[in-house]
């Protein structure tokens, strides 16, 4: 079910490779804010108890 895109094909093919390499980009960066938040989440628990 893939549409007949012409000669527009390599623009829109390259436009969604770009867009999903962006996407995984900001998973993998809010991922690894989010483990550092966690550690040093952790950190401050261990120090105040």
């Amino acid at each position: 079910m893939i549409p007949e895109l012409g000669k527009y094909a390599g623009t829109v093919l390259s436009s969604y490779g770009v867009t999903i390499v962006l996407l995984l980009g900001l998973i993998g960066v809010s991922l690894r804010a989010s483990r550092k938040s966690l550690k040093e989440l952790s950190k401050m628990e261990n120090r105040d108890g």
